[in-house]
């Protein structure tokens, strides 16, 4: 008799837990419920340069939208920086005209001059010699004065090539890798300039996204470091819901099926839609359910909320109801 008074007892206990597992998981219209929290989602945001605060447009619990400056920094040191690269630019500008142009007329003309004063100079050193060479034939001078004559006339020579070979550099102009080689430059300097160009935007910090400031790290002459954080933004567009499902009900939660997410501290009823469904089982968050529940394995989902206001806040535990004809 007492072990069918156990067993009697037993059933009851197990069809209770039954009964209240699947009272936790769908209503009386047969509704599937699932539980999860509004997802929390910030972004610490600081500067790509380093340098010291100049200003802070916002305090804490300040609300912002995508693009709004929200900080930015002395720009004078890169404002100098900008200079020189752009001063850099136009000399190197300079030095590619000159080698694509080549030499100007006024050049050529000296060299060419240059070449006819080298000749005279070679003539006067070649009749120098000769003489030298008479007066040392008749025993009228040295050796050593025959020898300068000869120097001389040799040195004349080489002037005279070197000053044909300037005047052909001259009108030839300069080569192809020299060309090349100022192009390159100018370019270098370029990209050296545009560099200067986005460090100096990078003294204004804008807002990725809209969002309300929950942080407000540093302050005004502050010196900060490069994606050292000044603000902490939590981002308002677009509102998640992390929720969590049975592998029991995993086949009524499909993407893309409409939703209706629910909070404890307002009667207004918020509409959703599942978009991602995970592919691997976890244990439920202690954030969600019984410590029963706890111990199973759940699929987490994604549900973006396509009417939110401001009183869905992140963090806030929501209960999120589909529909029985929606599965």
């Amino acid at each position: 008799m007492n072990k069918l008074v156990m067993a009697v007892l037993l059933l009851i206990l197990l069809a209770g837990s039954y009964f209240g597992y699947q009272q936790m998981n769908v209503n009386g219209n047969g509704d599937t419920l699932l539980y999860g929290n509004v997802d929390i989602r910030d972004v610490q945001l600081g500067f790509r340069v380093a340098g010291r605060l100049a200003s802070m447009q916002l305090e804490e619990g300040d609300a912002v939208a995508a693009g709004d400056l929200l900080a930015s920094l002395d720009d004078q040191p890169l404002r100098e920086a900008l200079a020189v690269a752009e001063a850099n630019v136009l000399e190197a500008k300079a030095n590619l005209d000159r080698a694509n142009t080549g030499s100007r007329p006024q050049e050529i003309e000296q060299a060419e001059a240059g070449v006819e004063e080298a000749q005279a100079a070679l003539v006067n050193a070649d009749k120098r010699l000769v003489r030298q060479q008479d007066l040392f034939r008749q025993g009228l001078n040295s050796q050593r004065a025959l020898d300068d004559a000869e120097s001389q006339q040799e040195q004349a020579q080489a002037r005279l090539r070197a000053a044909r070979e300037a005047l052909a550099l001259a009108r030839e102009g300069f080569r192809e890798e020299d060309r090349a080689a100022a192009a390159a430059a100018l370019a270098a300097a370029e990209a050296r300039r545009d560099q200067a160009m986005t460090q100096l935007e990078d003294t204004r910090l804008y807002a990725p996204s809209a969002g309300v400031i929950q942080v407000r790290a540093r302050e005004p002459g502050s010196m900060v470091n490069v994606g050292e954080p000044v603000y902490t933004l939590s981002l308002t567009d677009v509102v998640y819901v992390r929720a969590y499902v049975g592998e029991v009900h995993l086949g009524q939660v499909v993407p893309g099926a409409s939703v209706e997410v629910l909070t404890d501290s307002s009667d207004r009823v918020y509409l959703g839609q599942v978009g991602f469904i995970s592919p691997r089982a976890e244990f439920t968050p202690k954030t969600v359910e019984t410590p029963e529940l706890r111990t199973d394995l759940v699929y987490r989902l994604r549900i973006v909320v396509t009417d939110p206001d401001e009183q869905l806040r992140q963090g806030m535990p929501v209960t999120v109801r589909l529909e029985a004809s929606a599965g």
